[in-house]
């Protein structure tokens, strides 16, 4: 089992939610990155994902788009996400890590050479917003030989039978987007998330479900968190990256971390 699926197996016997937290690889500079990282644990952060920066973020809102811009006025590769992650793992070997982005970072680098330099940095699995799970397999099955798993979305709109389909393709976890649109373009709504989460978590299999998009603070984790295994924040933490002087960012970002771990415990 991967690192991600035993912190997951861990929360689900001790019954509590996992909170997974996103911010952008490199922003609002490459030094922030690392000291970002290990301030979202500090806070309570159960799993992190690692934005990986990339010029056509297609289902990214404003603010993350941003904070993409801002990554990349640096210039930050793929490569330089993998440095930063092994700066991470030299004091952290515990907290799962997942790098989050678009399949053309990870084809230009090949997947092969890529699953072979993550397993050394220390990823423990990968999110690709727009890779069909039918050309999964090659991605899929050299992340799995290295003990890392490929993260795979479902959306609102997204039938039983397909979902079935998505979550056996996948693993580590199965992230259910909650509303039809782009990331922070609004609060998800815990009712109809409820409703749509019942027919998601019978399709997963057994696989964790966690809830991503309009999930902003303590009060919106806590609304979604008893519907679902966990959720994700990260267009909140992401403005709070993009408009804090950089010295004072982790300690920022601990504070808003930890309002939602007490929210949702």
């Amino acid at each position: 089992m991967s690192r991600l699926g035993k912190r997951l197996a861990a929360l689900a016997a001790d019954g509590r939610k996992a909170l997974n937290t996103y911010i952008v690889a490199g922003d609002p500079s490459p030094e922030a990155t690392v000291p970002a990282m290990h301030a979202l644990v500090r806070g309570g952060a159960d799993l992190i994902e690692l934005g990986v920066p990339f010029s056509d973020p297609e289902a990214e809102g404003p603010t993350i788009q941003a904070g993409i811009e801002r990554a990349l006025e640096h210039d930050v590769t793929l490569a330089d996400v993998l440095h930063m992650m092994s700066a991470f793992r030299r004091d952290d070997g515990d907290t799962p890590v997942v790098l989050m982005g678009y399949v053309n970072p990870f084809l230009r680098m090949g997947y092969e050479a890529f699953c072979r330099r993550a397993a050394h940095a220390g990823v423990d699995g990968v999110i690709v917003v727009n890779l069909p799970p039918e050309e999964a397999r090659t991605f899929r099955n050299a992340l799995h030989t290295r003990y890392m798993d490929l993260i795979l979305l479902v959306a609102p709109t997204t039938t039983p039978e397909r979902a079935a389909y998505i979550a056996g393709q996948g693993s580590g976890f199965l992230y259910f987007v909650s509303y039809k649109g782009v990331t922070g373009a609004r609060r998800a709504d815990a009712g109809a998330v409820a409703q749509r989460l019942t027919d998601v978590r019978a399709a997963a299999g057994g696989l964790p479900v966690l809830v991503g998009f309009g999930i902003k603070d303590g009060a919106s984790a806590a609304g979604i968190a008893p519907h679902a295994d966990g959720v994700v924040v990260g267009s909140a933490l992401v403005e709070t990256m993009g408009c804090t002087a950089i010295a004072r960012i982790p300690d920022r970002l601990q504070a808003q971390v930890r309002e939602i771990r007490e929210a949702l415990d």
